[in-house]
C-alpha cells in the first residue's frame, strides 16, 4: 500500500500475533479501566483487571503449549514466578503506552486500517476480507473496535521503542576490538584427572552411612499421594449433545443477513508523487505542480496510465503493478484518497487528490458489487456456532447446579454426574504439589490434599480447571508423606559417599598437578591432541572453562588452566598458541556494529523503561497471592 505500510512491514508480521497471542491491552478505554475491586495491578492509578490477566495468562499457557507439545507442563503457570512475569509484562506495556502517549505519539486510522488490511490472516485470494476479519477476530472473543484500539496502542508504543532500540552507538574502534576478541583463536591440549581412578580408593562405614540418611531426610521421603474419583462437567460435553436442526440454522442466516454479506469493494490504480503535509509550501506547490504535469499525460492517453504509474509513482508496493491496488472495502484507505474511489465510475480516472501521503491520480478499473454468501456455504458453520450457543447456556444453568450438588450431597459424586449426564471417573496416583495435566492442576491437588477431603471424607469443591470446565474429586486411597526405611537406601547412599570421596580426591590430585605445571614441573599426563578453540566455538569444554583460557596471561607460553570437570573429576587445559584473526574489512565491521547498535539501544530501551517503572505508581497484587506490594 501506502509509504507507512512500507516502512512498517515487520511490524505488519508481529501484529499478526496478536490474533494468536494478543498483547494484554485489552481494547477501548471503557472496557479497560472498568470496575474490578480484585484488580492484580494499578498503574499510575489505571487498573489492570483480573480479566487481562487471566487473558494474558492464558494466551501464554496457549503459546507455550504449541511450542512444546507433548513436553509442555501446566504446572509451570500455577507457579508465583510465571505468574509475576506475566503481570509485570502487562504493567511494562501499560506504561509504554502511556509514556507513548504522554509524548504526543499516536497513529491516525487510516495508518491502522492500512496496517489491518496487510496482515495475511485477513485475505482471501489475497486481498483484504472483512468477513475474514471479523471470523478471526470473533474467534478469539475479539471485535473488530477493540482488536483496532489494541493495533493502535502498539503502533503508538512501538514508536517510542524504537526511538531507542535504533538509536544504539558503536564506534568502529569498539567493533574491532569485539571482532578481534571474537574471533582469537586458542591452540589447547587437555588433559583429565578422572574421579573413576579414585572409586576403589574410597571407603565408606556403617557410621557415614546412618550418619548421611538422619542428615538427608528429605531426600528419601516418599511423598503424600491419592487416588480419587472424579467428575468433571465440561461445555465440550454438552456440545456434543446439542440438538439444533437445519431449519434452525436457516432461521439465523435470514434473520442476521449482516453478518454473511460481504460489502462492495473497489479495484483501483493510482500514481503517487509523495510530499509530507508538514513541508514547506515551497516543495508543496513543486510536487503539485508535477502532479498536474503528469495527470495531463494520463488525461491525454489514458491507455498509458499503467506504464506512466511505473515511471512516475513514488509508492514502491504499487509502482510496479502499474498502480494496482487490488480490491478494497469503503474505510480501508485515507479518507480523501477513499471518497475519490467511491465517486468515480469504472474506467474514470480522478483529479488531483490530496492525502497525508501527498498527491494521487486515482483510475478506478473494477467494482465488485456487495453480495451474500449462500446459505449452503456457511450452513456448517452457522451449525457450529448454534451449538456452541445452546451448550454455552445449558451450561450456564447447569454450573451452579452442578456445583450444589457436589456440595449439598458431598458423601457421593453419582448425583453430580447424573445431573450432568457423564460418568464418575478414577484418577491413578496423585502426589501433592505435583500438577500432571489439565485436569489436576495446582489449585485442583490442594482441594484434594486438603483436611476436608482426606479425614472428614467430602467432595471437593467443584473446581473450575480450565474455561467452562469443572472437576469435582472424592477420595479413594490416601498415602501420607513417609520416609523410606535405612535398610532399603543403604546402597544408594553408599554409592553417594563413594562417589563424593573420589571426586574430592581427583580434584586435590587435579589442582596440585596444576600448581606443579604452572611452577614449570612436567608430571606425566596424558594430553589430548591438539584443538582450536574459540569463543564461540569450544568443543566439549564448558563456558566457565573457556572464559579461564582466554583470560589467560598469552605472553608467555605455554600457560595452564584447570577447574572441576561438570561432570565430575578435574580438567587441566594447556595453552601452547594464540593466532589472532584477519583485520576486519568494511563489511564485517559493519555487521558486528550493526548488532552492537541493536545491543546499546535495547539497553537504552530497558534503561529507559527501568526509569519508567521507578517513577511510576505500581500496586501488584497477584490473583491468590496474600501479599500486596506497592511502588510510590
Amino acid at each position: 500500500m501506502f509509504d507507512f505500510v512500507h516502512e512498517k512491514r515487520r511490524f505488519v508480521q508481529i501484529v499478526l500475533l496478536l490474533i494468536i497471542l494478543p498483547f494484554a491491552f485489552f481494547g477501548v478505554d471503557s472496557y479497560r479501566h472498568s470496575g474490578d475491586s480484585d484488580a492484580p495491578a494499578t498503574v499510575n492509578g489505571a487498573k489492570i483487571t483480573k480479566q487481562e490477566f487471566d487473558t494474558a495468562l492464558r494466551q501464554q499457557q496457549d503459546k507455550m503449549r504449541q511450542m512444546l507439545g507433548a513436553n509442555y507442563d501446566p504446572a509451570m503457570f500455577e507457579k508465583a514466578e510465571m505468574k509475576q512475569a506475566v503481570l509485570d509484562n502487562l504493567v511494562a506495556q501499560r506504561l509504554l503506552v502511556e509514556r507513548a502517549k504522554s509524548a504526543g505519539l499516536t497513529v491516525t486510522d487510516e495508518q491502522i486500517a492500512q496496517v489491518i488490511s496487510g496482515i495475511d490472516a485477513f485475505k482471501e485470494g489475497g486481498k483484504f476480507d472483512k468477513a475474514r476479519y471479523t471470523s478471526a477476530l470473533a474467534s478469539q472473543n475479539m471485535t473488530p473496535m477493540m482488536f483496532e484500539a489494541r493495533v493502535k496502542d502498539e503502533l503508538t508504543s512501538q514508536q517510542l521503542r524504537e526511538a531507542y532500540t535504533q538509536n544504539g552507538y558503536a564506534a568502529n574502534t569498539v567493533a574491532d576490538n569485539i571482532i578481534a576478541i571474537n574471533e582469537q583463536q586458542r591452540v589447547v591440549s587437555i588433559a583429565q584427572v578422572s574421579l573413576q581412578s579414585f572409586l576403589a580408593q574410597a571407603k565408606v562405614d556403617d557410621t557415614e552411612i546412618k550418619s548421611y540418611f538422619d542428615k538427608n531426610q528429605k531426600e528419601f521421603e516418599v511423598p503424600e499421594q491419592a487416588k480419587v474419583e472424579y467428575v468433571k462437567f465440561s461445555i465440550k460435553d454438552l456440545m456434543a449433545k446439542a440438538d439444533v436442526k437445519a431449519e434452525d440454522a436457516r432461521k439465523y442466516y435470514d434473520e442476521h443477513q449482516s453478518e454473511f454479506a460481504a460489502p462492495e469493494q473497489r479495484q483501483a490504480s493510482h500514481i503517487l508523487l509523495t510530499v509530507a503535509a508538514t513541508a514547506p509550501q515551497a516543495e508543496q506547490d513543486a510536487v503539485k505542480a508535477r502532479a498536474e504535469q503528469l495527470l495531463g499525460q494520463v488525461k491525454k492517453d489514458p491507455a498509458k496510465f499503467a506504464e506512466l504509474a511505473k515511471l512516475n509513482s513514488q509508492d514502491p508496493g504499487s509502482a510496479m503493478n502499474g498502480g494496482d491496488l487490488g480490491l478494497f472495502g469503503r474505510g480501508m484507505m485515507v479518507k480523501p484518497f477513499d471518497d475519490a474511489v467511491f465517486a468515480l465510475k469504472p474506467g474514470e480516472i480522478s483529479g488531483l487528490v490530496k492525502s497525508d501521503f501527498g498527491y494521487h491520480i486515482i483510475k478506478l478499473t473494477a467494482i465488485k458489487a456487495s453480495h451474500a454468501t449462500p446459505f449452503n456455504e456457511v450452513q456448517d458453520g452457522v451449525l457450529a456456532k448454534l451449538r456452541q450457543q445452546k451448550a454455552a447456556d445449558a451450561f450456564a444453568e447447569l454450573a451452579d447446579k452442578f456445583s450444589n450438588t457436589v456440595y449439598e450431597q458431598s458423601d457421593t459424586l453419582k448425583p453430580a454426574a447424573q445431573l450432568a449426564g457423564v460418568n464418575v471417573e478414577q484418577s491413578a496416583w496423585l502426589t501433592r504439589g505435583v500438577a500432571t495435566d489439565e485436569i489436576w492442576t495446582a489449585k485442583m491437588l490442594q482441594a484434594v490434599f486438603s483436611d476436608d477431603v482426606i479425614k472428614n471424607h467430602r467432595n471437593t469443591a467443584a473446581i473450575e480447571v480450565a474455561a467452562s470446565t469443572l472437576v469435582a474429586a472424592r477420595m479413594l486411597e490416601h498415602k501420607p508423606a513417609a520416609v523410606r526405611a535405612l535398610a532399603d537406601v543403604t546402597d544408594l547412599i553408599k554409592k553417594k559417599i563413594i562417589s563424593k570421596k573420589a571426586l574430592d580426591m581427583a580434584v586435590k590430585q587435579g589442582r596440585m598437578l596444576l600448581g606443579q605445571l604452572q611452577q614449570g614441573t612436567k608430571p606425566a599426563l596424558d594430553w589430548s591432541v591438539a584443538q582450536t578453540i574459540t569463543h564461540a566455538q569450544h568443543g566439549a569444554l564448558d563456558v566457565a572453562m573457556v572464559r579461564q583460557l582466554f583470560q589467560a596471561d598469552s605472553t608467555k607460553l605455554p600457560q595452564y588452566v584447570g577447574a572441576e570437570a561438570p561432570q565430575g573429576g578435574f580438567v587441566i587445559v594447556r595453552i601452547d598458541a594464540v593466532k589472532n584473526g584477519d583485520k576486519p574489512d568494511d563489511v564485517k565491521r559493519s555487521r558486528y556494529a550493526q548488532q552492537l547498535r541493536q545491543m546499546t539501544g535495547e539497553e537504552m530501551f530497558q534503561a529507559y523503561m527501568a526509569d519508567a517503572k521507578k517513577n511510576a505508581k505500581i500496586k501488584l497484587k497477584l490473583p491468590e497471592a496474600a501479599t500486596e506490594t506497592e511502588k510510590p
